[in-house]
């Protein structure tokens, strides 16, 4: 087995502040990698018929283990104010979507990476780099881009892309009659199967991407969301026009998205809620926040 590596010290390590969560409660203290096959183990019989009855314990579990990876990948930037800033607007995004809560309700951390790039972990745990929000000019736009990510995980799209992977295997060994008692050997077998899983996990998110057609819905329900948390949608199209400017080069979002022409074509005409009236108190937190 890999070396042992505290959850704690991991996982939102700059988001400590920001989450009602004890990890070494939920984690004994460490996991493999993000993995804790105890845990999974005890709901596992819930899982035998794949991804679509899988309990939003279960993708917490699993996201967090996702998250794990992601930041052995990459390092958390460490800006209290910046990252509180960011949860705040997630919040509100969230709470206007099709799923307001999940299981540990949703986190996010700011990465400390030039690329250009965000994605979101199973049951809400999401990312977005340093890169990316350099090209982000304003709160409407910055909500735009979680709206996006909250909209992968309201719409599950990282569970649809690991159903079919060796995840599925490693559940049913966990709920089977015939493996109530493990050995070392065994537990050891278990895990490296699930730390495989997780990789492909990964591998999809930051690596490959969704599919065209997931981007696309993240962006038309992203775009909803946003405007029903009172912020114009079409900002959404506005970081997508700096994108293009920007061109195809560095990686990130560059390589794992539709063209972001594409994208915004696909999104059409967007207008904000009636009700919408632009912020100077949104121009002012945003500016402090991001230190303009």
């Amino acid at each position: 087995m890999r070396r042992l590596l505290p959850f704690g010290v991991l996982v939102f390590a700059g988001c400590a502040a920001l989450e009602n969560v004890d990890m070494s409660a939920l984690t004994g203290g460490r996991v493999n990698r993000g993995v804790n096959v105890s845990k999974l183990a005890k709901g596992a019989d819930r899982i035998r018929k794949g991804f679509e009855e899988i309990s939003e314990s279960e993708e917490y579990y699993i996201g967090r283990a996702v998250a794990a990876q992601v930041l052995t990948r990459y390092q958390p930037l460490n800006d209290p104010g910046l990252n509180a800033y960011a949860q705040k607007v997630l919040q509100a995004v969230a709470l206007a979507s099709d799923r307001p809560a999940t299981f540990k309700g949703y986190h996010v951390q700011i990465l400390n990476s030039g690329e250009v790039n965000a994605f979101a972990a199973p049951g809400g745990f999401i990312f977005v780099t340093r890169g990316l929000l350099q090209l982000v000019k304003s709160e409407d736009e910055l909500a735009g881009v979680l709206a996006h990510e909250v909209a992968h995980v309201a719409k599950k799209h990282g569970l649809k892309t690991i159903s079919t992977s060796r995840l599925t295997s490693a559940f049913t060994i966990l709920g089977s009659e015939a493996a109530r008692n493990y050995t070392p050997q065994q537990v050891a077998q278990l895990a490296g199967a699930f730390e495989g899983a997780v990789d492909d996990i990964v591998n999809q998110l930051v690596v490959n991407g969704y599919s065209r057609d997931k981007e696309f819905e993240a962006d038309r329900e992203g775009a909803r969301y946003a405007r029903g948390a009172n912020y114009d949608p079409g900002a959404l199209k506005s970081v997508l026009a700096r994108m293009e400017k920007a061109g195809g080069s560095g990686g990130g979002m560059f390589k794992t998205h539709p063209a972001a022409a594409k994208r915004s074509s696909e999104l059409g005409a967007l207008s904000p809620a009636s009700g919408y009236t632009r912020s100077s108190e949104r121009g002012r937190r945003f500016s402090a926040a991001l230190q303009l």
